[in-house]
């Protein structure tokens, strides 16, 4: 004889039964009384509903005997079943633990066309009035396919239980409307947005075999889509389940995943038009609706011939659309299309035929871009973006500085050939910002395609097909930034220079190899470096106090200091700076790690040894020290660029990439072919950095920080490479010189320099261009320098150069830059091609955001000294008198 099942009461009234011993009746009465709540076998009465939950769950159930009478066995652990039966409406709801057979329902994978979906376990609801053979039926069919099933005996807690979990299948009981009306629980589950994709079922009672089978129409009325006929067998449960999943779920799920199409669609900027293969409009987004002037329900289910067509088509075009369509095959061209006001638009059209079941065209896509080839056109596109940016969209407006209209503030493009060379006109060049701004002389094939289109705009009446032919022309290449040289014979100066600098070089020609040894070089006790910054000798000292100075002297410091004159300034502007403080490294760390870094450039080098480095910090960070430079960066943005031209060219051969490519160096193949010197110097950079503790700069710093500094030191020393040179100069002239000009200009604005620097310290992609720029403008900023240090480089840069061409000679390689030969090539020329062609603009465009009229009077001095040079056919680096002098 078997114990007494035990009831325990929680502290939130929650009541558990645990059966001692198995139940040989599903309604065996066990009867406890606690005040006036009475728990009779697995239903529960009470008066006092308030301290019973609603909802009670089911844990562990044991599945049905497969043999055998039809008694129902549970082993009830840690949990009961049970139903509140009240005065008003009470649920329990169950929710299964997925037992060992039905290991199966984890997740699942559905492919719709090349989306890929990923479907999760299914959700079962169960509504039943009381709880039988039947729903305990569908109970244990959901364990054995692996669903997740949940219980709720009333409509209100049948609608809380759906709206939390959305179910994809409801069952409901239909056989007995004594306890609920079933169909107005169905319209109640349909009332909900969430029921869309939902599959109900309906157990109807079994009929006998003399009554005529019920019409299922008030069932489909009611919104039911199925109806099953009673029967408590688990097997025919889950089968009629199963195929649920696999037929109508399946499908549902593949439409629940068509709203993010369409949603992509409704945001997509292009306008789309879907119809049926009779040409009945079926579909359109909001991008057409704006285009086309119609609102969506003036254009869904009528045919396109119904829709007014413009005159300006010529009468073959649809022919010849139809042709191609409907032999499935694919169209774009140019199309006049009249908008609902009358106005004809010029649009370029794309179509698409859908293939559907049997192989058949079933739907077709087209997708329209408005072209802008008059005013009518311009306007339409205006107010688009109007349309676009109406409401609450500050940060959109304010990424773009409020410039309005940017067609008219296009370049004004020169070819390079057409340039006045006259040396006086350098001298002329103070003019405001927007002036000099729009003068620039970059061809690029990307400023070709702006005016081109400019001028169709504002020039043409005819279509813009022809100079669509060009643009594609245009685009057809693969370096949009470039400047396209002339023929070599017309400045083989320029033409040798810019394919030196720009180009990663001609393959290899001849089966020899120049091989890069990289030594890195960690011995430097021979190195004389103070212990501190105030320990520095004092013909040094003296030096740097003028450090600040553009005129900084940087031959003096390496003279004076045995041609190691980064650790000497490093120290002091970093110390500046702060440097120190931010990464929290003490002194002696920041001294050692300038040491071993200055140790490894070559000072057998002429020109890319630790003075260019040091020389390249001074400018960096004289440029740090203006005001809207200052502005508009952050202290992590200072020490980066810092860090950035102390290293950008540690370990630099003396050649270029052009030269290591053609020889197959090591660092060639390591990295393609491609940056290779610049990625070189970082990855040493750091690894020497890191290598010891000794000269660890990072090692006190956080992981993320680090991080972020890294990829900013990284990004500044790349842009150093010459070959994305007129790419990094066009962003930064479009994105930063030309919003502010437009600000500046404006009758409306009332902006300051600290207003238009928190702007752009708004957005780190703008923070970027401007580091960029300034490395690029330190690294290079030698013509800028007094006359005497402008042309010691020159010498220097010429040296470099003359030794390539004699061992690029001596190894039979490609001659990279014939015209460095130094018994033939005139010094004088090459910097004004180099100034001309690589210096101008960028410092015009680095002037009117940082403000340096001290750089562009020398640029303008040492323009008019190499100019005079040039005109008396000098190839020496001074005038005849000065030489005498």
């Amino acid at each position: 004889m078997g114990c007494a099942p035990s009831i325990h009461v929680s502290h939130s009234g929650v009541i558990y039964c645990r059966d001692s011993e198995e139940s040989n009746s599903p309604h065996q009465t066990t009867t406890i009384s606690q005040g006036t709540t009475t728990l009779h076998g697995l239903f529960v009465k009470t008066d006092a509903a308030d301290s019973i939950p609603s909802v009670l769950a089911y844990q562990n159930r044991q599945p049905p005997p497969s043999a055998g009478p039809r008694r129902r066995e549970r082993r009830e652990s840690g949990g009961a079943s049970a139903r509140s039966r009240t005065p008003h409406c009470c649920s329990v709801e169950a929710e299964t633990q997925t037992s060992s057979s039905s290991a199966k329902a984890s997740t699942a994978e559905v492919q719709v066309g090349p989306m890929r979906l990923t479907q999760y376990p299914i959700q079962v609801l169960l509504i039943f009035a009381k709880e039988d053979n039947q729903s305990n039926g569908f109970w244990w069919a959901c364990d054995r396919a692996g669903y997740r099933c949940n219980v709720a005996w009333t409509l209100e807690s049948a609608l809380e239980c759906f709206l939390d979990k959305h179910q994809e299948i409801i069952v409901i009981d239909h056989r007995n409307s004594k306890y609920f009306d079933a169909e107005d629980i169905c319209r109640s589950i349909r009332a909900t947005e969430l029921s869309e994709h939902t599959v109900i079922l309906a157990v109807v009672p079994r009929t006998s075999a003399d009554q005529e089978e019920s019409s299922v129409r008030p069932l489909l009325d009611a919104g039911f889509d199925r109806q099953f006929m009673e029967n408590s067998s688990v097997t025919a449960c889950y089968n009629e389940l199963v195929q649920i999943e696999h037929g109508e779920v399946r499908s549902q799920f593949k439409l629940r995943a068509c709203n993010a199409v369409f949603t992509a669609l409704d945001h997509c900027q292009e306008a789309v038009e879907i119809t049926s293969e009779d040409h009945v409009i079926q579909y359109v987004n909001p991008a057409f609706e704006r285009m086309m002037g119609y609102c969506k329900g003036e254009l869904i289910g009528k045919e396109l011939t119904e829709l007014p067509k413009s005159d300006k088509n010529s009468a073959d075009l649809l022919d010849n659309i139809n042709t191609f369509i409907k032999k499935g095959k694919e169209w774009q061209g140019v199309y006049y299309a009249r908008r609902k006001s009358g106005d004809n638009i010029q649009q370029h059209v794309k179509i698409t035929p859908v293939v559907g079941q049997g192989g058949k065209i079933r739907h077709f896509v087209s997708l329209k871009r408005l072209h802008c080839t008059n005013e009518n056109n311009k306007q339409l596109y205006k107010s688009h973006r109007e349309d676009k940016y109406t409401g609450d969209n500050s940060q959109s407006e304010s990424s773009s500085y409020k410039c309005k209209n940017r067609r008219k503030d296009s370049v004004d493009v020169k070819s390079i050939t057409s340039q006045s060379s006259d040396a006086p006109s350098l001298q002329t060049r103070q003019y405001s910002s927007m002036a000099r701004i729009h003068s620039m002389t970059i061809e690029a094939p990307i400023t070709k395609v702006i005016n081109i289109i400019n001028a169709a705009q504002e020039n043409s009446p005819i279509t813009v097909a022809e100079a669509l032919d060009r643009v594609l022309e245009i685009l057809r290449t693969t370096e949009l930034y470039s400047p396209q040289l002339g023929t070599k014979d017309e400045d083989p100066h320029t033409s040798d220079l810019v394919g030196g600098l720009m180009n990663d070089g001609l393959r290899r020609l001849s089966g020899n190899e120049y091989v890069f040894s990289k030594n890195i070089n960690l011995s430097h006790t021979h190195l004389p470096v103070p212990n501190t910054i105030s320990d520095v000798p004092p013909c040094i000292a003296q030096l740097l106090d003028n450090e600040e100075s553009w005129d900084f002297n940087i031959f003096e410091l390496e003279a004076v200091t045995n041609k190691r004159p980064l650790v000497y300034l490093g120290l002091k502007v970093f110390a500046r700076f702060g440097v120190s403080e931010f990464l929290n490294c003490s002194e002696a760390t920041l001294r050692a790690w300038l040491q071993v870094i200055e140790a490894n450039y070559h000072s057998s080098n002429s020109y890319h040894n630790s003075t260019h480095a040091a020389d390249v910090l001074h400018a960096t960070a004289f440029f740090l020290g203006k005001e809207r430079v200052k502005g508009s960066l952050d202290h992590l943005d200072e020490v980066a660029a810092l860090i950035a031209a102390t290293i950008h060219d540690v370990d630099h051969p003396g050649r270029t990439n052009s030269f290591l490519c053609n020889a197959g160096s090591e660092l060639a193949v390591l990295y393609n072919d491609t940056a290779v010197l610049e990625s070189h110097h970082t990855a040493l950079a750091f690894q020497l950095t890191t290598k010891d503790s000794k000269y660890n700069i990072f090692k006190n710093i956080d992981r993320n920080r680090y991080r972020t500094l890294r990829q900013a030191i990284i990004d500044m020393v790349l842009a150093t490479e010459m070959t994305k040179h007129f790419e990094h100069v066009n962003k930064f002239v479009n994105s930063i010189n030309k919003p502010m000009a437009s600000e500046e200009t404006s009758p409306h604005s009332e902006g300051s320099d600290t207003e238009c620097t928190a702007n752009i310290k708004n957005f780190p992609d703008n923070q970027t261009l401007i580091k960029r720029m300034m490395i690029k403008c330190a690294d290079v900023a030698n013509p800028c320098r007094p006359l005497e240090l402008c042309i010691e480089w020159a010498g220097r840069i010429s040296e470099e150069y003359f030794a390539q061409t004699d061992e690029e000679k001596r190894q039979g390689l490609p001659v990279v830059m014939p015209v460095f030969d130094r018994n033939t090539c005139s010094i004088p020329k090459s910097q004004i091609s180099f100034i001309d062609y690589f210096i101008t603009d960028m410092f015009d465009a680095w002037d009117a955001f940082a403000h340096l009229p001290v750089l562009m009077q020398h640029l303008a001095n040492n323009y008019k000294h190499w100019k005079t040079l040039d005109d008396l056919k000098c190839k020496s680096l001074r005038l005849p008198s000065e030489n005498n002098n």
